[in-house]
């Protein structure tokens, strides 16, 4: 009889587990690709970010960047809850909360200073200790985000462009 319970709570644990990582990604398959770069959010789980404003609109992008966009477009609404996918384990944590890093060697998206959130303080020290960067807050990085964004926007035109005269020959 004891196997028997161990065996149905193994099953259900497991069933339980997966069932959470489903929802957890269930922003994605509301929101497939970022409005703004058209990247698929799927590929990038780790950097999207959820936006709910206080009127109840959402918004799914693929980065700070796309995110950054969005809320400077929208001056006249108020976020009531921004969330990010967390580096590692690609599930969803509040943007406000999470421990970011700034910089580091693992290329960013859409940015080519990165900007990576991780729910843990823990994984933000050691990111940092493996990748370098520096340990920021979601303020720090959303600064960061628009001192980038001039840079950014001609680094993502540029290949942009370089991809368009690719394809023409």
């Amino acid at each position: 009889m004891k196997k028997v319970i161990v065996c149905f709570l193994s099953v259900m644990l497991v069933f339980l587990a997966g069932t959470s990582m489903v929802l957890a990604q269930e922003d994605v398959d509301t929101y497939a690709s970022c409005k703004y770069c058209g990247m698929k959010r799927a590929m990038f789980s780790h950097s999207r970010m959820l936006l709910t404003y206080d009127d109840g609109t959402e918004l799914g992008t693929c980065s700070i960047h796309c995110l950054a966009v969005d809320l400077a477009l929208n001056i006249d609404k108020a976020p009531k809850a921004i969330q990010v996918g967390d580096y590692n384990t690609k599930s969803l944590t509040g943007a406000e909360t999470a421990a970011w890093v700034i910089g580091g060697s693992k290329p960013g998206v859409m940015t080519k200073r990165a900007k990576w959130a991780f729910e843990k303080q823990a994984d933000a020290a050691a990111f940092i200790k493996a990748n370098g960067g520096t340990a920021a807050t979601f303020d720090e990085a959303m600064k960061a985000t628009y001192e980038d964004m001039y840079s950014d926007t001609k680094m993502i035109r540029a290949k942009r462009n370089k991809m368009k005269a690719h394809k023409k020959m």
